[in-house]
């Protein structure tokens, strides 16, 4: 799940206590990397609107902790839109679209994720430059993406499921934030867009999309 704590099952990741614990499906700093990373593409970035579905995300608001103080500090107007159906996606993103030097950063929740088809067909119509979590998302057409890689916490799984068959307790075993990560970058799109991504950032890419 994106948020043990938040959402009430545990106390603590290091000490979950009771009979829970696992891997968590996000690391809430990644939020301030997303603007970083539309930053490095788009230098003279001004707004950007960070969309999320209330009850798909409700982790959301620790995402816009991590971003704010970065939007804050670089002149970034930060736009926070909860979005619950294609309209309001819409709405969302015609907020910034006006502005060339506008941008989207998209939360990873299942609403989005159901939606990615009509989000990224939206951010290609307004030209506007989007950062995802899910790499199937920059596989699909988004911009880029940069995320814990998903089959991370199943290959790690077998670890704990072995400790505790063994007797040891969950409440002892800490629960476990992502640690590898992966960025994503489709070329195609970023042409589309009249976007040249810097060389240092093409570098640093685990997978470009031509």
């Amino acid at each position: 799940m994106g948020d043990p704590i938040g959402q009430g099952f545990v106390s603590s990741l290091a000490q979950p206590g009771g009979n829970i614990t696992g891997f968590t499906a996000f690391e809430f700093a990644t939020g301030a990397k997303w603007l970083e990373l539309i930053k490095e593409i788009v230098p003279e970035l001004r707004r950007v609107a960070f969309i999320f579905n209330q009850v798909g995300g409700p982790y959301a608001e620790k995402f816009v902790q991590a971003i704010a103080p970065i939007a804050s500090s670089s002149g970034i107007e930060l736009i926070v839109r909860p979005t619950r159906d294609a309209t309001e996606i819409d709405r969302a993103l015609v907020a910034v679209s006006g502005d060339p030097k506008g941008g989207l950063i998209v939360s990873p929740d299942a609403f989005t994720t159901s939606n990615r088809g009509l989000i990224i067909s939206l951010a290609a119509r307004y030209r506007l430059p989007a950062i995802y979590a899910y790499r199937y998302f920059a596989t699909a057409g988004g911009l880029l993406s940069y995320g814990h890689d998903i089959s991370e916490p199943w290959r790690r799984a077998p670890a704990y499921v072995d400790k505790i068959l063994r007797g040891a307790s969950p409440a002892d075993l800490p629960i476990q934030q992502p640690t590898k990560f992966e960025l994503i970058i489709n070329l195609k799109t970023a042409k589309a867009l009249g976007l040249t991504i810097p060389p240092q950032l093409l570098d640093r890419a685990d997978e470009l999309i031509e």
